[in-house]
C-alpha cells in the first residue's frame, strides 16, 4: 500500500499520523523460521538486514507479512536502526488486510516486539506536520483508522512532506569540470505513459565515493541517442546519455512553470522501485 502526496494539512478523528521514515520499505515474510525481506520490485534484502531477518524469525507467530521501513544503511534522523514496523497483512494462516487500520495495529503490538524491531510511533500532538518539518524530518503520513490495507496507491493514506520531493530516473549525465571528479550532473526525468520526460539537472548532493560509484554504474548503461523524449532545454555538449534504469530520490524547493526542478539535490539512490513506475507526483 503507498501513500498519495498532498499539499493539504488537516486533523480529525477519522485520522491517525505517523512519521515518515527515510529508510528503505520493505515486506517482511515469515514462513516458521524462515523469512524473506523484499523490496517494493521484489528484490531480496534478507542478507543486508541479517539482524532483522533474525529477529523477525523469533517472533512467536507460525507465519506472518509485515509491513514496515528499515533504517541503518541510510538512517532515518532520530530513530533507532532496525526495521520500524507499521502494518500486517498475514499472520497465522490468515490475511487480516480487510481488517481496520485500528485492529491490524492492535495485531502488530500484541507481537511485543524488540530491538531491532519497533512499532511505528503514532504521533498525538495537535498540527504534527509542523514538529516534523522543525525537527527535520521528511514530513508524517496520515492514515484513515478505519482503512483497509490496499495493494496500490491509496488515498486513505495521505503524505504531508516537509520538502519536496520524489524519485526520479537518470537519464544521462554531464562530464565533471575542475576538481570535481566522475561526473558533473545527473540529467533525470519521469515517465508519463510511452514518454520520458526530461525534468533538469542535479548536481548537488554527492561525495566523492558516491559520483566515483554512480559513474561506474551509469557507463554500463550508455547509450548513443537521448531517452527522453519530451521536455525542453537538454545539453547537448559534454554529455553522456543512458538506459533510464537507475532511480534517484531528489528533494527540491518546486516545479518551475515550464516544468523543470527549482534547486534540487541527490537524496540517495533508490534499487527498491522500478524505474518504470516512476511519474510525476501531483498532489
Amino acid at each position: 500500500m503507498k501513500a498519495t502526496l498532498t499539499r493539504e494539512r488537516f486533523e480529525g478523528p477519522d485520522w491517525v499520523f505517523e512519521r515518515k521514515l527515510d529508510g528503505i520499505r520493505l515486506l517482511a515474510y515469515k514462513q516458521g523460521s524462515k523469512v524473506r525481506l523484499l523490496t517494493r520490485n521484489r528484490l531480496d534484502r534478507s542478507a543486508s538486514y541479517p539482524e532483522i531477518a533474525e529477529a523477525v524469525a523469533a517472533l512467536p507467530v507460525r507465519d506472518a507479512i509485515l509491513d514496515g521501513e528499515a533504517t541503518g544503511h541510510f538512517g532515518a534522523r532520530g530513530v533507532p536502526n532496525g526495521y520500524h514496523l507499521f502494518d500486517v497483512l498475514w499472520l497465522d494462516g490468515k490475511s487480516v488486510t480487510a481488517r481496520p487500520l485500528d485492529e491490524r495495529r492492535q495485531l502488530l503490538t500484541k507481537l511485543r516486539l524488540k530491538p531491532p524491531l519497533y512499532v511505528v510511533e503514532r504521533l498525538d500532538e495537535a498540527r504534527p506536520w509542523e514538529r516534523a518539518c522543525a525537527e527535520g524530518w521528511e514530513g508524517v503520513v496520515a492514515k484513515r483508522v478505519n482503512s483497509k490495507y490496499e495493494h496500490k496507491r491509496s488515498q486513505a493514506w495521505l503524505k504531508m512532506k516537509c520538502e519536496a520531493g520524489q524519485e526520479l530516473v537518470i537519464g544521462g549525465f554531464t562530464d565533471p569540470e575542475g576538481e570535481r571528479v566522475g561526473l558533473g550532473a545527473l540529467l533525470v526525468g519521469y515517465f508519463a505513459g510511452d514518454d520520458f520526460v526530461f525534468a533538469g539537472k542535479v548536481g548537488t548532493g554527492f561525495d566523492t565515493k558516491l559520483l566515483l560509484a554512480l559513474r561506474k554504474l551509469l557507463d554500463a548503461l550508455e547509450l548513443k541517442k537521448p531517452p527522453f523524449t519530451k521536455g525542453a532545454g537538454l545539453p547537448r555538449k559534454k554529455v553522456h546519455w543512458v538506459r533510464p534504469e537507475l532511480v534517484v530520490e531528489v528533494a527540491f524547493m518546486e516545479w518551475t512553470e515550464h516544468g523543470k526542478l527549482r534547486h534540487p539535490r541527490l537524496v540517495r539512490v533508490r534499487d527498491d522501485k522500478p524505474a518504470r513506475e516512476v511519474t510525476r507526483e501531483s498532489p
